[in-house]
């Protein structure tokens, strides 16, 4: 199996602040993968040190069965990197820097970016002869974008790409990804938009603290056993155990519940309810389904054993 990406016990500290910890993650080449956590979970840190662009205080990071520091250079040309915010030079026209960032890239891949560039900002609706200082943060979103795609690397590294795009350009990036997808590119995308992961990426993997708590399928994932059940007529839920994210609208009641349906049928049966829904939890429901709100990793297998 040819790994696009393959850490071990990949670990990083700020002096004595920590990054990431015995980070063991890998994405097959030509997956569609996300990479999910809370703000500070450890995803930049991540990504900069597969980059090369940091030191890891210990463990190794692959790409393409390379080591991503001393093959950086490299390894650098086969990737599209689009950070969460984008700095560019402000009196410079979009086309300068897309054209700067093509000569760095493209020179090293020894082809011409042009065509490709064009391509991209004509459907990304990008004006190339504003400065960048007069776009605004959707538009210098849309230069970012181009920079990072228009050589075709073979791995797509982006993180929080989407921010700043209306939907309308959202839904032609992704397009955009698709087809890159397809063509045998492995894109690993990093969001809090739970349900672009869920719409497109394969797999996905999360990290909190600087520690990898899950990587599988979308598909298992989404396997976690709770449920949301909405009640209308109560005022507390009829269960003290294995129920969490307990929400109230009036007279209605929402909550997970990942324990036995036996108890929860029975209890629900002996209480003057109005109306009841059991349904699946949506995707955000189930990632944090992973968090419990004292830090401790949350599984299906640990939600068994309370039950």
């Amino acid at each position: 199996m040819a790994y696009a990406v393959q850490t071990s016990s990949l670990t990083k500290y700020y002096g004595k602040a920590r990054g990431i910890i015995d980070l063991n993650l890998t994405v097959e080449e030509g997956d569609f993968f996300g990479f999910i956590g809370p703000n500070g979970a450890g995803k930049s840190t991540t990504i900069r040190t597969l980059l090369g662009l940091l030191s890891p205080t210990g463990g190794t990071a692959e790409i393409f069965g390379k080591n991503s520091l001393t093959h950086r250079t490299a390894l650098l040309a086969d990737i599209g990197y689009m950070p969460s915010e984008a700095s560019f030079y402000q009196n410079r026209k979009v086309r300068e820097i897309i054209k700067l960032s093509a000569d760095l890239r493209g020179a090293a891949r020894g082809k011409d970016c042009a065509s490709e560039a064009a391509r991209l900002c004509e459907r990304l609706k990008l004006d190339t002869e504003k400065k960048i200082r007069e776009l605004s943060l959707g538009n210098r979103k849309k230069v970012s974008v181009v920079c990072a795609l228009q050589h075709k690397p073979r791995l797509c590294i982006l993180d929080e790409p989407t921010s700043g795009l209306d939907p309308l350009m959202q839904r032609e990036f992704y397009q955009i990804l698709e087809e890159r997808n397809q063509e045998g590119a492995t894109v690993f995308l990093s969001s809090h938009v739970l349900s672009e992961v869920q719409r497109h990426c394969r797999r996905a993997a999360v990290i909190r603290e600087g520690q990898l708590l899950i990587s599988d399928t979308i598909e298992n994932l989404g396997h976690t056993g709770a449920k949301r059940v909405t009640v209308r007529g109560l005022k507390e839920p009829p269960l003290s155990e294995a129920v969490r994210d307990i929400k109230r609208n009036g007279d209605t009641m929402t909550f997970l519940y990942s324990g036995s349906p036996q108890k929860l049928l029975a209890a629900l049966a002996s209480l003057p309810l109005t109306d009841v829904t059991i349904a699946e939890p949506d995707l955000e429901e189930i990632f944090m389904h992973y968090y419990t709100p004292d830090g401790r990793r949350q599984t299906p297998e640990a939600d068994k054993e309370e039950s």
